[in-house]
């Protein structure tokens, strides 16, 4: 063999090594950002979801708000790519405890009956109007001591959540899209299937609450989406009992 064709023969061997290191090396981390997406989202390979869908609330008859059906597609598509099973049932008909499986909840406490429960039992600090009369406060959001009210098409706030069922490390976490219109779900939706990475980095496997502003849906769509605050300390803390009134007994 001459020095060419040995060169040559060299160059090859380096060049198949260095494509098998580079595949070994994407592989490795395509696989670690795999397995903290899992993890954030509580969907090991196979494991098993449950996704809750909410109702038209402007019908009477049982219907889902098209950006409803597109929020649950996003979702659809983060389960998928988890390696996990969906299991999709109306609000009406989930009768069942939270943590054996990760949830995906949609909608808010008007049109999603499970919603109201969640709501109650884990963000205690938190009010939705749900008055169907028109007014200034129809749908506001109350957050502690600050209200934050719908202005349609223009601004428009959406809750995002990720609670855990008490203590326990292996509990499933629920994931929450608490808007004020069905376009602020799906927004909400689209946000986390975006930012999941920096949510995860963040704040890991812990429970968050994010208040996120929809800015001018009716130009926009759902793409616009402002962070206001982390308002999970604010959101599960029990607002102050009222105080008793007080007897004054005459002299």
């Amino acid at each position: 063999m001459n020095d060419d064709v040995r060169n040559i023969v060299l160059g090859l061997v380096a060049a198949g090594i260095s494509a098998g290191l580079g595949w070994l090396a994407r592989t490795t981390v395509w696989r670690r950002r795999l397995r903290r997406k899992q993890a954030f989202f509580g969907l090991p390979e196979n494991a098993e979801s449950l996704l809750v869908v909410n109702r038209d609330p402007a019908t009477s008859e049982p219907a889902v708000h098209r950006f409803d059906v597109f929020a649950l597609l996003e979702l659809a598509a983060l389960i998928k790519d988890c390696g996990a099973h969906l299991q999709m049932v109306t609000q009406d008909n989930v009768q069942q405890g939270f943590g054996e499986r990760t949830e995906f909840c949609v909608g808010g406490p008007a049109s999603n009956r499970r919603m109201l429960a969640h709501m109650s039992a884990m963000l205690p600090g938190v009010r939705v109007n749900i008055d169907p009369e028109p007014g200034p406060d129809r749908g506001a959001f109350q957050i502690g001591g600050e209200r934050y009210r719908l202005e349609p098409g223009l601004t428009e706030y959406v809750l995002l959540a990720r609670l855990t069922a008490g203590e326990r490390r292996e509990a499933r976490p629920v994931f929450l899209f608490c808007g004020q219109r069905a376009i602020t779900n799906q927004a909400a939706t689209r946000y986390l299937a975006r930012h999941h990475e920096r949510l995860a980095r963040k704040h890991g496997t812990n429970p968050f609450v994010l208040l996120l502003k929809v800015v001018n849906s009716q130009a926009y769509g759902p793409d616009v989406v402002e962070l206001v605050a982390d308002v999970t300390r604010a959101a599960q803390t029990p607002p102050p009992a009222p105080e008793a009134p007080r007897s004054h007994r005459a002299a």
